[in-house]
């Protein structure tokens, strides 16, 4: 069966990343092809291997890139162009980079600070903007200058994907020592928002996920359910559920935590 979609996923690690893409790329879960975006290529490739052994008939592809928007804008172009997603709509982006800083406040740097913040919340920003623009892109009869929104024949609103941010409880509050990474991820949390009330309206699904405890890659039938881990698949099944979401109810924000996580 041919895929139903393309999925852009910048943060492909070992874990969270892993298991968003198996999920996404399982042909009786999401059936989508997907485009692998993180810094060091040889992770991406083991990650790709991974998948493609479990899923041979998965379409996964990757790209190497940072945050930045030069980087972004290319690695964009490279998805568009490439030939395992020719004439595929983007359905899903997902957001989920690693972003932690512990510094006691007077050791801080105003250089690191900021930094911090550039390479986190501008890289959300700059993600952000290539992933809408794609999502308006694949529904040309509306354009991201306009208010109008897409319908279908029947007057529906057509969903032109969704837009998933995957945060931390940093998200809501932080402690003593970690005023950049607090910083950083309420921000994004904030960008998630604005983003969700100027383009719900226009088809565009924007969701701020809190993933609460630790998140392991975890397969097999022998793996036992605890409480005390998040598996990665579960995570990608959630995120999926977002996606499937009809415009008649959407969720703009979420807490993800194992049964014996304290909260």
């Amino acid at each position: 069966m041919p895929p139903s979609g393309l999925a852009i996923i910048l943060g492909a690690g070992p874990n969270t990343g892993t298991g968003i893409a198996r999920i996404f790329a399982s042909p009786t879960h999401g059936n989508l092809a997907v485009a692998l975006l993180a810094r060091t290529p040889d992770s991406l490739k083991t990650i790709a291997s991974t998948i493609r052994e479990s899923q041979p008939s998965s379409i996964i592809e990757t790209f190497p890139s940072d945050t930045s928007p030069e980087s972004l804008s290319s690695t964009f172009s490279a998805i568009k162009a490439h030939e395992s997603f020719k004439g595929l709509k983007l359905k899903v982006a997902v957001y989920s980079i690693k972003h932690s800083s512990k510094k006691p406040f007077l050791e801080e740097s105003y250089e690191g600070f900021v930094e911090s913040l550039r390479v986190y919340v501008g890289g959300a920003m700059a993600f952000s903007q290539e992933c809408i623009r794609l999502f308006f892109e694949h529904h040309p009869s509306s354009s991201s200058s306009s208010s109008s929104s897409e319908k279908t024949e029947g007057g529906g609103l057509v969903k032109k994907g969704t837009l998933i941010f995957t945060g931390t409880l940093g998200s809501l509050r932080t402690n003593a020592e970690y005023g950049a990474y607090g910083a950083g991820r309420s921000g994004v949390r904030m960008l998630a928002q604005s983003l969700g009330r100027e383009y719900s309206q226009q088809g565009i699904h924007v969701v701020h996920a809190i993933a609460n405890g630790k998140i392991e890659d975890q397969e097999g039938d022998e793996v036992i359910d605890d409480g005390k881990v998040m598996k990665a698949d579960s995570v990608g099944k959630t995120y999926l559920w977002l996606v499937g979401q009809g415009c008649d109810l959407w969720t703009s924000e979420l807490d993800m935590r194992p049964a014996m996580e304290r909260f």
